[in-house]
């Protein structure tokens, strides 16, 4: 029997967890297949795999990575925003891929990463190449999957830098504005928020107003509360950005990408108290995966084995109430989890006094 060629990349931004996959998926398949499995690790996500940078991995290459942040194989983001409408450079992009992929004689590619690399994976795959997709992102924003590895890890982070914020805020009597990653989604400064014991929490699907945000905080103080903790998700706007284009909202922010500077002026313009922000930022996707998402993670990797066993490709392995398993790829790309509205955790922050302002 002809020996299976499997190449691995990793795409995007990085998170805790994309070691401990990579290493699910090649034990899984190093133990369901011995000696009739060749592994091929793609360097730099799919930058590498458009210019032919590649190499023969042994099984010594996956062994003590577990622990280990980052990826081995190395990442870039996406080699073209959209694939949506294909220009003639995408095109070029396409079938330099295409081309890499037979001159590797892949039987199969897998793909770690988040929406961007599943929207390419999904490109390849209607293109004739054999993928599977990993759902990675600290954001726990892919669409088909209830968690994503990397997400739980970032929220410890994010809790331990609300939890060291309160001693701070307390001793100097101040209102803390802590920006957390999330463009889109807010799953990961909603959970941090409320692990955090944030007062007010600003998240993209709640759109607020400032004058909301300064009364929860005068509220606090006029309780004996003397500081505030304010989690703003990095994509959070107000009700009047949200009826503009993102282009639109960036312009009237006057270049300022982000609110959470403009939060902690209006606090503290408005309410008399001192206020201070700060973005931990990359902090929050860096270092050692928690235990969760590293066995997350392998039975991420493990399941997507089985797939490439079963040659059940143009998949993306998934988590769906607490059981592992797959969704088309057609059927997610280009689709996001946001928080619905009405989500319990929102209801019950609400019910401990958090303000949304909303």
């Amino acid at each position: 029997m002809a020996k299976k060629r499997i190449g691995i990349l990793t795409s995007g931004g990085d998170c805790p967890g994309l070691n401990a996959a990579i290493r699910g998926v090649t034990k899984a398949l190093y133990h369901r297949m011995g000696d009739d499995v060749e592994i091929y690790g793609i360097m730099d996500g799919y930058t590498g795999l458009i210019e032919g940078e590649y190499r023969k991995m042994k099984p010594s290459d996956f062994s003590g990575i577990l622990t280990r942040g980052g990826t081995i194989l190395g990442t870039s983001r996406q080699p073209f925003k959209t694939i949506q409408v294909i220009g003639e450079d995408n095109v070029d992009k396409v079938g330099n891929m295409k081309e890499n992929y037979k001159k590797m004689k892949l039987d199969c590619l897998l793909t770690l990463g988040g929406n961007g690399t599943h929207k390419t994976a999904a490109l390849l795959s209607e293109n004739g190449l054999n993928v599977i997709g990993l759902p990675k992102t600290i954001d726990n924003d892919i669409y088909g999957t209830d968690v994503t590895f990397g997400f739980h890890t970032a929220v410890g982070i994010g809790t331990e830098v609300i939890d060291r914020l309160h001693s701070t805020a307390a001793s100097h009597s101040r209102a803390l504005v802590v920006e957390i990653m999330g463009n889109k989604a807010g799953w990961l400064t909603l959970y941090s928020g409320v692990a955090g014991g944030a007062d007010v929490i600003l998240l993209p699907e709640l759109p607020f107003t400032y004058e909301k945000v300064a009364k929860a905080v005068e509220r606090r103080a006029k309780n004996g509360h003397l500081f505030s903790i304010i989690a703003v998700a990095e994509g959070a706007m107000t009700k009047d950005e949200a009826k503009l284009k993102r282009k639109d909202r960036m312009a009237q922010r006057g270049g300022n990408v982000n609110v959470t500077a403009s939060v902690a002026s209006f606090i503290q313009e408005n309410t008399g108290i001192e206020t201070r922000s700060m973005v931990p930022g990359h902090y929050l996707r860096g270092g050692s995966p928690s235990a969760y998402d590293r066995v997350l993670a392998t039975q991420f990797g493990a399941y997507a084995a089985k797939l490439i066993a079963d040659d059940n490709y143009g998949m993306t392995v998934a988590s769906v109430n607490g059981t592992i398993t797959a969704n088309k790829l057609t059927d997610i790309a280009g689709k996001s989890s946001y928080v619905p509205k009405d989500h319990q955790l929102i209801a019950v922050a609400r019910a401990v006094g958090i303000s949304f302002a909303d």
